[in-house]
């Protein structure tokens, strides 16, 4: 490495965050950026351990020391090279993904681990500054045609590797813009869109085409799209919310977490909010926090861009609620090293002001006599034996003030009515949890395939790139018979 002792000589330091006060007032990305030099001195820390753990952590299988050392010697071209070699969007990764990779850190068995993930991000913000990110046009194309159903993170990547192997490639999106919940479900201040729409005009340039505000199975129906192309990939993600199937559920004021946030998307970026991520007509009209008093069910990351969204809108006060007991402020110990860690987490969101609370049930929406939510009956969830048998009984049951509950439980499975019904009865198959079942990212019906959320379930941002990009091979390889693409490297070590 370059500078082998440098993990003794530097500590971990990660970029500053903007004022709360300050930040709260707009919807802008919440980094201060470091120099050059900070990030460089990170990269130094970057230790020449023999076996790097950190590649098993990452599900693009990132080759995380290289690129490191890269840094370090400031030769960011090179950087970018190995960095794209694996991972076609850093600009997502570096902003959104919760770092697995920095919980394998070898350093972090008794430091802090490297900054893994902001120097992923300072390598992607350095090559688009300086020239460096251009479109990798194919020099020859296949002749096959292949559409992509949904243009999220797996989307994206499957529809970038596809188009590189030489395919002419159309990405469909029933939204007005591209980009899946990369563009309508994470906030701006995590994720500004304009991050996201230069990406897309670089895959325009490369050739991909892009057909926005269209339905597939609606207005375009699945025998139509069997007939045109040689290849589907879906990619349309879980998109079914997880509701709270309690008394009280009819009243005005409970609605899904993705609507609430999807709409301030729209907001911000100017547009008519109409329509939701699906392309589906907003059924509760304008979703607003302020002057509310807002609970937010579900602990984590969509919950916690409900908090932020909602102090943003100036609620009267957030309140966020998990069934799952508090977690240790430290690395639980049946979450080893180098697993992924049971522990507490406390985002920006949270910083700016949230009352949380753990292992609670939420009984019942509480109406005001005229259809509207005025309030929700929760009790602490508690383990007593009885009769020598662990038990969950619910203790010290109250109600809290809440007049806009958002529901950030997670999703179901993917949207079964339009596409996937007519599919069905062609012979696809779903699994156990109404997952479009798939085997090597093959469906079961022919010349159809499968990636992200929508085959394995609802998952990170980097776990659907990895699906995109290791679909798009397997597409490849039934479309040729064999791949240019790269493959993800397989792990020689086990963690037990």
């Amino acid at each position: 490495m370059g500078k082998p002792t440098g993990f003794l000589e530097v500590t971990r330091e990660t970029p500053k965050k903007r004022p709360v006060a300050e930040r709260v007032g707009d919807y802008k990305e919440i980094d201060i950026d470091f120099t050059t030099e900070k990030v460089t001195a990170q990269a130094s820390r970057c230790m020449d351990c023999g076996v790097p753990f950190c590649h098993n952590g990452c599900p693009l299988g990132n080759i995380i020391p290289e690129f490191n050392d890269a840094v370090y010697d400031q030769n960011w071209a090179y950087a970018y090279e190995i960095l794209s070699s694996t991972n076609n969007f850093p600009e997502f990764t570096g902003r959104i993904c919760p770092a697995p990779c920095e919980a394998a850190c070898v350093l972090g068995i008794n430091k802090p681990p490297v900054t893994i993930e902001y120097i992923e991000k300072s390598i992607i913000e350095y090559a688009f500054g300086n020239g460096l990110v251009k479109p990798n046009i194919p020099a020859k194309r296949t002749g096959k045609k292949v559409a992509v159903i949904g243009s999220g993170p797996a989307g994206l990547a499957s529809a970038a590797q596809l188009n590189k192997a030489g395919h002419s490639v159309t990405v469909f999106e029933r939204a007005d813009e591209a980009g899946g919940l990369l563009r309508y479900g994470i906030p701006d201040f995590k994720l500004e869109k304009w991050v996201v729409q230069r990406r897309v005009e670089v895959m325009k340039e490369e050739g991909i085409v892009f057909k926005t505000s269209t339905n597939i199975g609606v207005d375009i129906k699945g025998d139509e799209l069997l007939e045109d192309f040689d290849l589907i990939m879906l990619a349309g993600g879980s998109t079914v919310p997880r509701m709270l199937p309690i008394p009280g559920s009819d009243l005005k004021g409970i609605y899904p977490a993705m609507e609430f946030l999807s709409q301030q998307n729209k907001r911000v970026a100017g547009i008519d909010r109409q329509f939701d991520h699906r392309g589906a007509a907003y059924a509760n009209g304008e979703l607003l926090a302020t002057d509310k008093n807002v609970v937010v069910i579900g602990g984590g990351d969509t919950g916690s861009d409900c908090v932020g969204t909602s102090n943003r809108h100036k609620a009267k006060s957030v309140t966020q609620v998990e069934v799952m007991p508090m977690p240790p402020a430290e690395r639980a110990t049946q979450t080893p090293w180098p697993n992924w860690p049971m522990m507490l987490r406390t985002s920006t969101s949270h910083e700016e002001g949230a009352d949380r609370h753990w292992s609670i049930a939420v009984k019942e929406y509480v109406g005001d006599g005229n259809g509207n939510l005025k309030g929700i009956k929760i009790a602490d969830i508690a383990m007593e034996v009885v009769d020598g048998k662990a038990q969950q009984v619910h203790t010290n049951e109250r109600e809290v003030p809440c007049e806009l509950a958002l529901i950030a439980a997670g999703f179901l499975h993917p949207q079964r009515e339009g596409l996937l019904a007519q599919l069905e009865e062609k012979g696809l198959e779903f699994d156990e949890r109404g997952n479009v079942k798939a085997t090597n990212y093959k469906t079961s019906v022919d010349k159809v395939f499968a990636a992200g959320d929508m085959r394995r379930g609802q998952s990170l941002v980097v776990w659907a790139i990895s699906e995109g990009r290791e679909a798009a091979r397997q597409a490849d390889i039934y479309l040729q018979g064999s791949s240019i693409l790269e493959a993800k490297a397989v792990s020689t070590f086990s963690v037990v």
